[in-house]
């Protein structure tokens, strides 16, 4: 079963729209959305979870149209947003409180045990929590009512290297279980290239692509080489391209390079990168 799907999915702000979307999230899957500032990506979040209102499409939770499916269906969704959205006045165990009020499977338990893992004072406000705190107790409170999607808009923003890597590891495990699934935007996509199975790419509010990691990885790859050697490969093979003090590299699918050119692994962020630039 899918967890996640967009049909049509649009947004029109009048300078800017979003869509239309097509995305397949699988359950037991992880998808990156990635993009640069004002892509789409918190848009295409916000319309998921119905914060705003659609122009056009659908979106499915588990088979189920969404605006059917809440207010219940949120109980299954576990959200953390880029602005970690708790009242300033509140300590960790009120927060708690709070989602114990709000969501009908809240496990104080597993929201106490997050509370130790992430080393988060529990009676400290809100307000004065710095900002990587702020994103691990929305982290904890996410995990924290049996959610079987989550949905991150820049979820390890302002954590530092070893934080960011152990929640990283926490999203993974949270897909171990084959019924789960997470969407995450994020703008560290090093993170991403060690979490994800899918990556979509979005670009002024389009989709340039939505493929699995790694074929993505087998099925582009990047030559380096001179300007001379760049002029004689054909135009409509070259997805992308920079130019650096050594020469031209280019991106290209394997099987549209010239016979016999080597092409070298391309990690995402760069295969992003040389997209974006070539859109532009």
């Amino acid at each position: 079963m899918n967890a996640l799907e967009l049909r049509g999915l649009q947004k029109n702000y009048g300078d800017f729209m979003l869509g239309p979307l097509d995305l397949t999230l699988p359950a037991g899957c992880i998808m990156g959305l990635v993009g640069e500032n004002g892509a789409g990506k918190t848009t295409t979040i916000k319309l998921i979870l119905d914060m705003i209102s659609r122009d056009g499409g659908t979106v499915s939770l588990y088979g189920k149209d969404a605006k059917e499916s809440y207010p219940l269906g949120k109980e299954e969704i576990g959200v953390v947003l880029d602005e970690v959205g708790f009242s300033a006045c509140l300590n960790a165990l009120e927060v708690g409180k709070i989602m114990r009020g709000v969501y009908r499977n809240w496990d104080q338990a597993v929201y106490e045990g997050y509370l130790r893992r992430f080393e988060l004072p529990e009676k400290k406000k809100f307000k004065d929590y710095s900002l990587g705190m702020k994103k691990k107790l929305g982290i904890a409170a996410a995990l924290s009512h049996n959610a079987r999607l989550l949905v991150l808009d820049e979820p390890t923003g302002g954590l530092d290297p070893v934080v960011r890597d152990e929640v990283v590891d926490i999203f993974s495990e949270f897909t171990r279980d084959e019924s789960h699934a997470v969407l995450i935007s994020s703008h560290i996509v090093s993170d991403l290239e060690k979490l994800c199975d899918y990556i979509a790419f979005l670009h002024r509010g389009k989709l340039m692509l939505c493929e699995e990691k790694d074929e993505l990885c087998e099925e582009y790859g990047v030559a380096r080489c001179s300007l001379e050697d760049f002029a004689a490969i054909e135009p409509s093979a070259v997805l992308g391209k920079r130019e650096t003090p050594y020469g031209i590299e280019a991106l290209l699918r394997r099987a549209d390079a010239p016979a016999g050119m080597e092409l070298g692994r391309i990690d995402i962020e760069d295969l992003f990168v040389l997209m974006v630039k070539e859109a532009k």
